[in-house]
């Protein structure tokens, strides 16, 4: 009798066990997992911010710095807790601090359309006018050198001139978009609008999804896709409403890009680190606002599920190579961030 006691309460601990490690992440761990990316990676001096490159220090580049503000503002959604919007602030005018008002001088026009974006997101979510003169004043400067009618349209991906690429116009799109909402003014929508059917015509394949990366100036077309090419392609046409091209384009992510149910591993180190979190934002957002949970959200969890258990327990730190275990020693702030974007725009499946 005592061995079958013995037995029955091994199996109910196996079986409570087993229960444990196979429950979803809760909107809890995604706060977690963010507030354990600041306790690594935030830096603040004298009410100026910024994120380290990696846990042994430094500081991050311009358009990796531009995003992570940008899950700043995911947090900020998902909470409505000002203390983000504080941080924001913070690192807004570290940002400032590091490379001025305006951003000439940097010849990637994505980078600015990145920043331009994350301004524009904090003046409508805060009303702080700052934000808003920053990002339009930018805006405008990066379009008026950026745009040409080469290739039928488009903008420039640096100031070469010598190819126009999806991560310069998608983000142009969404920037544009948010600054007609933000301002009111219709020639930020008319431009959203023909930057996007531009890239349409130019770099998106209506056949199967799938987002080119660019194209050169001898017309030569780049046909790779990348995670978050096809994001910001989804987060723009799901704005301007073409929801058959964002809906093609989000099957083309995960049927062709992930097709073990997990999004493409990446370095961390490189730009490529972050790309899972860009695509995940935009393709979240296209899904909870028109209603396709059933086809898409299983995907999504699966992802974020993966990324809270391949996080490392002596600082909930999660790569972006899930759902690999995070090895311990040196970790990037821009590598981590996809994780934390992810779990921070995906609903829980509790």
């Amino acid at each position: 009798m005592i061995i079958v006691k013995r037995l029955i309460l091994i199996t109910f601990c196996l079986a409570a066990f087993y229960e444990l490690s196979t429950l979803g992440f809760t909107a809890e761990n995604a706060i977690t997992m963010f507030n354990s990316h600041l306790d690594a990676f935030y830096q603040e001096t004298n009410g100026k911010a910024w994120f380290k490159e990696s846990t042994d220090g430094g500081k991050v580049s311009f358009w990796m710095r531009a995003e992570q503000l940008e899950m700043v503002l995911d947090a900020f959604e998902r909470t409505t807790n000002s203390q983000y919007l504080s941080i924001f602030t913070n690192l807004f005018l570290g940002f400032i601090a590091d490379h001025g008002r305006t951003w000439e001088k940097n010849e990637y026009n994505d980078d600015i359309m990145w920043m331009v974006i994350a301004c524009t997101r904090a003046y409508l979510l805060s009303k702080n006018s700052e934000f808003l003169d920053v990002g339009r004043t930018n805006f405008d400067l990066c379009y008026a050198r950026a745009f040409s009618k080469d290739l039928g349209g488009g903008l420039w991906w640096k100031t070469d001139n010598k190819s126009k690429n999806a991560c310069v116009n998608g983000p142009a799109v969404i920037a544009a978009y948010l600054l007609g909402t933000a301002t009111g003014q219709k020639k930020y929508y008319d431009i959203a609008t023909n930057l996007f059917l531009w890239e349409r015509a130019t770099l998106f394949d209506t056949n199967t999804g799938k987002v080119f990366d660019h194209i050169k100036i001898n017309g030569s077309l780049a046909a790779f896709a990348l995670t978050y090419n096809q994001g910001t392609f989804i987060g723009a046409a799901n704005y301007l409403g073409f929801t058959n091209e964002a809906h093609l384009a989000a099957i083309f992510t995960m049927e062709k890009l992930s097709p073990s149910g997990f999004f493409p591993k990446s370095g961390e180190r490189g730009d490529s680190g972050g790309f899972n979190g860009i695509a995940a934002r935009w393709i979240a957002k296209f899904v909870y606002e028109r209603s396709l949970q059933k086809e898409f959200e299983p995907w999504l969890q699966k992802n974020a599920d993966a990324a809270w258990k391949a996080r490392r327990s002596t600082d909930n730190l999660c790569w972006c190579r899930w759902p690999d275990p995070t090895p311990e020693g040196t970790r990037y702030s821009w590598g981590c961030s996809s994780a934390v974007v992810l779990m921070l725009v995906v609903n829980p499946s509790e």
